[in-house]
């Protein structure tokens, strides 16, 4: 799903790709998280999870979203920017977050034994730092709580995708 450039994007509907991305993280055995960035009420950048894929550690959906967001921009400011994410950034991405000065973040699913933007901390607005984003949680929460759940869940059973887990009981 690729937004039109020439109509304004709503949350759900950048929340909607970001959730098409985690998809995608599948197909090479990543976990499914997607991200999504929106300027001016259009998608600028949009990618998942590719630590598998790649190899490298920092390849979180949110990194490769706002590299890619940086370059169309042309400047590493996003500060008029929303970046749209399926789970709750770590500290990691919360540090990019902030570096990138990204106006605002908004996220699906909390995450409790990492998520570093509400869950343990509060790192994308803390007022220590010399930029603070806004953060909102649980946009499609619900949706995309289940894909990870689901994604996990084949693992533990020894498949490695959602595919695989269809044709298994829950």
């Amino acid at each position: 799903m690729t937004a039109d450039p020439f109509e304004s994007i709503s949350d759900v509907g950048a929340m909607r790709i970001a959730l098409d991305e985690a998809r995608a993280a599948e197909a090479h055995h990543d976990v499914p998280v997607g991200a999504s960035v929106v300027r001016g009420g259009v998608v600028i950048a949009h990618r998942h999870n590719e630590r598998e894929l790649t190899g490298d550690p920092t390849a979180h959906a949110e990194v490769l979203a706002v590299r890619d967001a940086a370059a169309v921009v042309g400047q590493w400011r996003l500060d008029d920017c929303t970046l749209f994410v399926t789970l709750e950034p770590c500290a990691m991405c919360a540090g990019a977050i902030v570096n990138a000065r990204v106006a605002r973040v908004v996220y699906g699913a909390t995450d409790p034994k990492a998520g570093a933007v509400r869950s343990l901390y509060g790192l994308a607005d803390d007022p220590r730092f010399n930029h603070r984003a806004v953060v909102e949680g649980g946009l499609l929460a619900d949706e995309s709580a289940a894909m990870l759940r689901a994604f996990f869940a084949a693992r533990r059973r020894g498949g490695s995708t959602l595919a695989d887990s269809a044709d298994q009981p829950a």
